[in-house]
């Protein structure tokens, strides 16, 4: 794991400030760790995420369909 670190300005609204730094004390944590957490957490779920394949074809087949239904009655006229 790579542990250098960088310094970064950002600059947002002065209430996502203050919340930031509202959050980071009511938890007891520094603002530099709420936003690591929050990046870590969005690098994973990036990591995670499906296919842009799956993505594409997601939804289309109706919701009163039964896949599981469909795709044995696939396999059985397929396999007589």
């Amino acid at each position: 794991m790579n542990t250098e670190t960088t310094k970064l300005t950002v600059r947002l609204p002065r209430r996502d400030v203050e919340f930031a730094k509202a959050y980071a004390k009511a938890h007891g944590l520094t603002v530099t760790e709420v936003i690591d957490r929050y990046l870590r957490r969005m690098r994973a779920l990036e990591e995670t995420a499906p296919s842009p394949e799956l993505e594409f074809i997601t939804g289309l087949v109706p919701a009163e369909v039964d896949a599981e239904a469909a795709h044995r009655d696939h396999l059985a006229r397929k396999h007589r």
